[in-house]
């Protein structure tokens, strides 16, 4: 998967010092292309030792130590890499497969979108942008990106699968549908499932996106986000004990799935276990870095526990960031009470009364008055 940059080893370099330097990094290329990455790492140090700013060999160093796992090592000289030739999209590309891995997922999309803008036809630079931003939740840059590719290829399923996700979780159900005709036409399948439970989800029936859930497990319990769609399947419909289970297997194979994280954590904070739930709550955060939801149940939690001028820093800057979060209004308020700030909780709490009125007033059923006009907040 990493691209390893075989260097260009300098000419007439055969004698003293710079020929025995280059024999160590030709050796370490030869360990790499036989797959001894233990030996192929550690030449490539000794050679960074005397050209620390050699670009191909900090590649090549970072392609191996991805290859053994070890990611944020990676990273840093994929890093290194690009500051001395930021051009190479290869090396680009390594980086972002780096981040995703270490599920950084914020990250890797920043690099695919510049490696996408350079190589806009390349099809793994586009699947790979295109799924970390279904992760993030960008829903409708996903479609906007497929869009294009989709209508050059009917028969990819891949690209349908994808672009008919983004556009059902982006509540675009009718366009969504055609795409989940498309994959049908092939039988039934654990994708299809999976997409018609999600339809259902949005649509709020959830017994209907429960059995199509189950099925798609059934089908192919491997397939990403299908646990953590059946989990939330199941927390709809109250079976709560067999939505984590759900949500713990979808992050056995799939540690940085947002929304298995998300609802893990929020559930064990609930149940009072806090080090295990601030675990999944921080990996969801890596995933969507500044998620309101996400930060707003690690403020909670840190209330729970005590920590209270901690949850206030949060919750402060929680609805400074989205002014209409009325829970974080309603935490905040009674955090201050719990540190005899009365006037700050008297404040937040009218600010929550007030969101609330607000959002009951838009609702189709909102309370009328004896003249049949909406009643005033």
């Amino acid at each position: 998967m990493y691209r390893l940059l075989f260097a260009v080893l300098l000419a007439g370099a055969a004698f003293g010092q710079s020929g025995s330097t280059e024999q160590i990094l030709r050796q370490a290329i030869q360990h790499h292309q036989s797959g001894d990455f233990a030996d192929a790492i550690r030449e490539y140090r000794e050679y960074l030792k005397v050209r620390p700013e050699a670009v191909n060999a900090l590649s090549n160093l970072g392609a191996a130590l991805a290859h053994e796992g070890q990611y944020e090592e990676a990273i840093t000289n994929y890093e290194k890499a690009l500051r001395e030739a930021p051009a190479m999209s290869s090396v680009r590309l390594n980086l972002a497969l780096a981040y995703y891995k270490t599920g950084r997922i914020g990250d890797a999309a920043r690099e695919l979108q510049r490696v996408h803008g350079e190589q806009p036809h390349d099809r793994q630079t586009t699947l790979l942008l295109a799924d970390c931003w279904l992760r993030m939740g960008e829903n409708a840059k996903v479609a906007g990106l497929l869009n294009q590719l989709d209508t050059t290829g009917h028969d990819d399923l891949a690209v349908t699968y994808l672009l008919g996700t983004a556009l059902v979780r982006d509540k675009q159900v009718d366009k969504g549908q055609v795409l989940i005709d498309r994959i049908l036409r092939n039988g039934d399948s654990a994708e299809a499932r999976l997409l018609m439970g999600t339809t259902k989800l949005t649509a709020a029936d959830f017994a209907g996106a429960r059995e199509d859930l189950k099925k798609a497990v059934e089908i192919d319990p491997k397939l990403p986000d299908v646990y953590s769609y059946y989990g939330l399947a199941l927390l709809r419909t109250g079976d709560q004990e067999g939505a984590m289970t759900a949500f713990r297997k979808e992050l056995e194979g799939n540690p940085n799935d947002f929304t298995s994280n998300l609802n893990l954590g929020a559930m064990l904070k609930d149940n009072q276990k806090y080090d295990e739930a601030e675990g999944y709550l921080k990996r969801a955060l890596l995933v969507r870095p500044g998620d309101p939801g996400v930060e707003y149940q690690l403020a909670v939690l840190h209330q729970a526990e005590g920590k209270n001028e901690v949850a206030i820093g949060e919750l402060e800057s929680l609805v400074k960031q989205s002014p209409n979060f009325t829970e974080a209004h309603v935490s905040l308020a009674s955090v201050y009470y719990r540190v005899k700030r009365k006037a700050d909780g008297d404040r937040e709490r009218a600010i929550a009364k007030k969101l609330t009125a607000e959002a009951q007033a838009k609702e189709p059923g909102a309370k009328l008055d004896a003249a049949g006009a909406k009643a005033t907040p």
